[in-house]
């Protein structure tokens, strides 16, 4: 299974949390704190990967967390913002 790096954005107790992944231009999630914003995070991986697939197009390979320090335009965020590992959850019709 492939997995992304996500950024997790908390602006504080009276906004929601973001949740965005430096390989996936546009792909997000969120929620109302933390851990809902990382139980929303496959399922917006899961529609990502299903809009590319409906283009015919192949998702971008995941980077390293090491590849995304050395990346100057995603290495601010990372010391700035918490990091999770995501997984792209297995789709039905792939195991068929």
């Amino acid at each position: 299974m492939a997995h992304y790096v996500a950024i997790i954005e908390d602006a504080g107790p009276d906004r929601a949390v973001g949740v965005w992944f430096p390989d996936l231009p546009g792909c997000t999630s969120g929620g109302d704190d933390v851990d809902e914003a990382l139980r929303n995070a496959p399922e917006a991986l899961e529609l990502y990967a299903e809009s590319f697939e409906e283009d015919g197009k192949p998702l971008p390979r995941p980077r390293t967390l090491t590849e995304l320090k050395s990346d100057p335009e995603i290495a601010g965020d990372l010391k700035t913002y918490m990091v999770a590992l995501i997984e792209l959850p297995a789709r039905a019709h792939a195991a068929e």
